[in-house]
């Protein structure tokens, strides 16, 4: 804490603070930095307790908005209150609350798992019903591909031996 946070982490903390004490939806900075990566595939914010755990993260995979500024707040106030592994975050927990935003670059397909690593790609899993999961990149637990699809998999409702598609893609973290 009493760190400096990048715009996007700091944005994503402001829009879940002043909508818990005031209802109301903040509007970005006009000031806010643009995209680092032109054609930008989704954002996903990450909140975690100053001890490191997971109290919500929500994303998407195309962008709802085309300004990156209104998607990190809706995306944060989804993380906050809408993440259904949690409760919805009370104005009580905001002091000990950590952000971390992730913008997406494009997806691509995978041929085989030696073009995955879990270090600099993030996955999402497929399966021709519809089923779908996605694990961000450099996620501290997750230190093998087979981990990171295993979970993939399991967030997706994919079963051991189901076959499904594969694609990666770079995210830029911001904190």
């Amino acid at each position: 804490m009493g760190t400096t946070r990048h715009p996007y982490a700091q944005l994503a903390r402001d829009a879940v603070e002043h909508f818990l004490r005031d209802r109301e939806i903040i509007e970005p900075p006009p000031d806010l930095p643009p995209p680092p990566v032109e054609n930008w595939q989704g954002v996903f914010v990450s909140i975690h307790t100053s001890d490191g755990q997971l109290r919500g993260c929500i994303g998407t995979l195309r962008p709802l908005h085309p300004d990156i500024g209104r998607e990190i707040i809706l995306v944060a106030l989804d993380a906050a209150l809408k993440d259904p592994r949690f409760p919805p975050v009370d104005v009580s927990e905001l002091h000990d609350l950590e952000y971390t935003v992730y913008v997406l670059h494009p997806p691509e397909p995978v041929q085989s798992v030696e073009e995955l690593d879990p270090r600099t790609y993030g996955v999402i899993v497929h399966t021709e019903d519809g089923r779908r999961g996605l694990l961000l990149p450099d996620l501290p637990d997750v230190r093998t591909v087979e981990q990171q699809l295993h979970i993939a998999c399991m967030k997706a409702g994919i079963a051991h031996g189901e076959q499904f598609s594969v694609e990666r893609f770079k995210a830029d973290k911001f904190e």
